[in-house]
């Protein structure tokens, strides 16, 4: 799945802290944690529906093959917002044994089936048959309206994961209970039905109506089930045998031309790294118009889910940007076919297993299919993410414990993601890319259609080379938290450097926390030299480098860890910032800025490197740049006179760098130089630079004059900067736009406004059918990003309504991320308050987290900040 990441909240969902040593996962021969009685195990399912998508409900049958292990006189399963006409218990011959009795429990997701008299061990058939919901969020089978130029249209999907295969099939909800599927459906003839295998056959039946039936699907998890169902369109390619398949509504689907060529490229790249072929005969992409608070895409097994402003391209309106996005979901959800769905995690704890490693395959498949977007300095942001939520004693181990459904949803975080994707970085850099790959194919063939626990593949990868890394991967999973890789002492000798290496803990709330122990593989370089590696363990180290000049530390920038130099080697390095490789340089700005921030060297020393950027530095380097000006400006809000000030130094800084790239786009110019153009634009914009702001609205009165890679940006512009006759004129724009990827994007800015009275506005609208019932919800996110303050309490008291426009896996994040960029402490008790009236006690994650963001925010302003003032007034800001 590719999640997204609630607005507002800087740091991690949080869990709890470890100390000492890590210790080992339960191994995968242990049984699977459930929340279901067990001695019941399902097979496979055979599965009817037939949907009322006027009347948003439908009907269900379902017969499942159940091993029945020890004798029981009951059976329980999952479900929820069902009611059951009639359920029998069968042998597997078709005869009928039982009429059970049906109890379904709401709180606990369940339907139980009581049997007059006891059921012995043996294989039968439970049928059930019963009616559901169509829900309006992406949460088990739902609705999608959206307009056309024909008029208003409505297509159905399904999301299930992480358990809302429950709202569409009464199963064995979770991963562990593998099994097969027959599914059928009975729809309009007109309609194009999709599911996770290629259809057998089609009955034509009366009323217009058709009986489509798909081919068996292969062992499978619940939560890869997949059905669809409207006004589709369908493209297709081939790649090693498989036919590749891109569905969208009638009339879109050529702007996923480019997701459809990029598949072909990928599919194979993935045949050939997995060393097993993608197993169903097709896989398709189905693009939804539409949004969720929790995912944009899902990677059901041969029927991959996105909505589609990360699938297609809209030539009005799709950016540099959008096209590297549309490449990295749709790598990310076909590397789930293997990693997730052929192997998939034996329970949620794992589920960076899913996450971690397709995070990291679509990064390492973006950078070697597409050399020329330059996304290996990507890593960096990919690691500071993960870092940024990691320093904070609400973070958490990537393996996790998980008890309930609601703590299975909050697993979807920064953490399970990136840092799971940074710390595999780290590994394969450590064994070396063809021992880690060799070790992957193991894995992959020996737990095919099967289930797994982190343990399984460090195994298998060090079955593989001669560099055991079950004990560093523990101490990177098993345990929170971020290593702190201290130079101590740095001496040159006969040409070679010897470095001192001792190892605590980065953090930047807890400065007397004992530190924990990690074996650390570091990487380190003086300039133009040989790197050399060594393993920190035991919180020592010794290194010699080759050369005498400055060394940097964690070169190449794979390592999880923050590097603390000497004043006196920062400064060596400083010096020769310029000369570094452009990842290190990257990287050492990113360390300077957190260890700044944490109060571990000078906050200003980040200045002093953003001073060092040459004109003719990688565009990588000035987004940096830009992205460093940005931050220290959101942490000046609602203090003028000092914002000001570093406005005046921005926007000096920044302004000579746009006019060097301009506004028009130029025939051939590169990947990251359009992305750097918006990024500009977007700071300038937020530094209140009165010429891009006077620029874009001249723009926006002649749209004939503006290009369409940058109509996102202008509009981003104009909208936040807006006044009421051109927020009306917006909102115009928004209710004529008959492009559902358009118009969602116009109503989307409607809540960018600095203007209060504005925001109030949008936040209001966004109660009114008008936005769209999977829009609002990221309306009052977007109002939240400048006005936290007041999104938060306007939810609040319209919570009854807000509910109704958020899917259910996103509810217990969604409000306190509304509040995570306030400054005021008062927000701090509103969130404890809101959380101890609705939030149950194991799933807080979220709102401690918004909290310590709050709290960290307000440090920053009181201690960090004056160096700033100071630094801006020595240097002219």
């Amino acid at each position: 799945m590719r999640r997204l990441l609630v607005s507002g909240i800087a740091l991690a969902l949080a869990g709890t802290s470890l100390g000492g040593m890590a210790t080992p996962t339960t191994t995968a021969n242990a049984l699977a944690p459930t929340q279901l009685p067990r001695g019941v195990v399902p097979s496979h399912y055979d599965v009817s529906i037939v949907p009322h998508a006027a009347s948003m409900n439908f009907d269900g049958q379902v017969t499942i093959t159940v091993d029945v292990q020890k004798p029981t006189s009951s059976i329980s399963l999952n479900a929820i917002d069902m009611a059951f006409s009639k359920a029998t218990l069968s042998s597997v011959d078709d005869k009928p044994l039982a009429t059970p009795k049906v109890t379904v429990d709401a709180q606990t997701q369940t339907a139980t089936f009581t049997f007059a008299k006891p059921v012995a061990s043996g294989s039968y058939k439970l049928a059930m048959t019963y009616t559901g919901k169509i829900g309006t969020q992406a949460n088990g089978l739902f609705a999608l309206d959206y307009d056309t130029k024909a008029g208003k249209q409505r297509a159905l999907y399904t999301q299930f994961e992480n358990s809302d295969a429950r709202r569409f099939i009464p199963s064995w909800d979770e991963p562990a209970y593998k099994a097969t599927f027959n599914l059928d459906v009975t729809v309009p003839s007109d309609e194009m039905a999709v599911s996770n295998m290629p259809a057998a056959s089609t009955t034509k039946l009366a009323n217009g109506m058709s009986r489509v039936t798909f081919q068996p699907s292969p062992k499978m998890s619940t939560y890869l089930l997949f059905f669809g169902l409207g006004q589709f369109d369908r493209a297709t390619t081939s790649s090693d045998g498989t036919e590749i398949g891109v569905i969208a509504q009638k009339g879109s689907v050529g702007q996923a031309d480019f997701a459809l060529k990029s598949a072909k490229d990928v599919l194979h790249e993935y045949n050939q790294y997995f060393g097993v072929p993608f197993p169903l005969p097709k896989l398709d992409n189905i693009a939804a118009p539409g949004q969720s608070q929790f995912f944009s895409a899902m990677e059901n097994w041969g029927a991959i889910f996105t909505f589609e402003y990360s699938l297609l391209l809209d030539p009005a309106i799709a950016t540099q940007s959008d096209k590297q996005e549309v490449f990295n979901t749709a790598a990310h959800e076909m590397a789930h076919q293997w990693f997730g769905d052929l192997v998939t995690m034996r329970w949620w704890d794992d589920l960076w297993l899913n996450e971690g490693f397709a995070s990291w395959m679509a990064s390492r498949t973006t950078e070697k299919l597409h050399p020329e977007w330059n996304t290996k300095l990507y890593a960096v942001g990919v690691r500071e993410g993960a870092m940024a939520r990691d320093a904070i004693a609400t973070t958490h181990p990537i393996v996790q414990h998980i008890a309930t459904v609601e703590q299975a949803s909050q697993a979807f975080d920064t953490i399970t993601y990136s840092k799971g994707e940074a710390v595999i970085t780290m590994l394969e850099g450590y064994v070396g890319e063809d021992v880690w790959r060799t070790g992957v194919q193991r894995y992959i063939k020996a737990h095919a259609y099967g289930n797994t626990v982190s343990d399984d593949l460090w195994r298998a990868i060090d079955a593989t080379g001669d560099k055991p890394i079950t004990a560093i991967a523990h101490d990177f999973t098993l345990q929170p938290g971020i290593p702190l890789i201290t130079v101590d002492a740095e001496s040159c000798q006969d040409g070679d450097t010897t470095l001192s290496l001792s190892q605590g803990e980065f953090t930047r709330d807890r400065p007397d926390k004992k530190p924990l122990r990690w074996h650390v593989p570091v990487i380190a370089q003086s300039i133009g030299g040989t790197p050399v590696t060594t393993l920190v363990v035991d919180g020592h180290g010794n290194l010699k480098v080759p050369g005498c000049g400055p060394v940097v530390v964690n070169a190449g920038q794979s390592g999880y860890y923050r590097t603390l130099y000497s004043p006196t080697a920062f400064s060596a390095l400083s010096q020769s910032f310029t000369q570094l490789p452009e990842i290190d340089e990257l990287g050492l700005m990113s360390d300077t800025w957190a260890l700044g921030m944490a109060g571990l060297q000078p906050a200003s020393d980040v200045l002093d490197l953003a001073q060092r950027v040459p004109a003719d530095a990688s565009p990588e380097m000035w987004e940096e740049v830009a992205g460093v000006l940005s931050g220290l400006d959101n942490y000046y809000k609602g203090d003028d006179a000092r914002q000001a000030v570093l406005r005046e130094f921005a926007i000096a800084r920044l302004s000579p760098e746009f006019a060097r790239v301009g506004w028009t786009p130029t025939t051939g110019e590169s990947g990251p130089t359009k992305i750097l153009r918006t990024e500009l634009i977007d700071t300038l914009s937020q530094l209140g630079d009165n010429d891009v702001i006077a620029k874009a609205r001249d723009y926006y009165a002649h749209p004939d004059t503006m290009s369409a890679e940058l109509r996102k940006s202008i509009l981003y512009v104009v909208a936040s900067h807006a006044d009421a006759t051109t927020w009306d004129k917006l909102r115009a724009q928004a209710k004529a736009e008959t492009t559902p990827l358009i118009k969602d994007e116009l109503y989307s800015l409607l809540s960018t406004s600095e203007d209060e009275t504005l925001a109030k506005r949008a936040l209001d609208l966004a109660l009114t059918p008008e936005p769209g019932a999977t829009t609002s919800a990221g309306m009052i996110s977007g109002v939240s990003r400048r006005h936290p303050d007041l999104a938060f309490d306007f939810a609040v008291a319209h919570r009854t309504q807000v509910d109704k426009l958020v899917d259910s896996t996103s509810s217990s994040r969604y409000y306190p991320g509304l509040g995570g960029a306030s400054i005021d402490p008062a927000m701090i008790g509103k969130i404890e308050a809101y959380a101890k009236a609705h939030i149950a006690i194991g799933s807080r994650r979220v709102a401690d987290t918004v909290v310590a963001g709050i709290r960290y925010r307000m440090m920053i302003r009181e201690k960090r900040l004056p160096a700033i003032d100071a630094w801006l007034k020595k240097n002219g800001g």
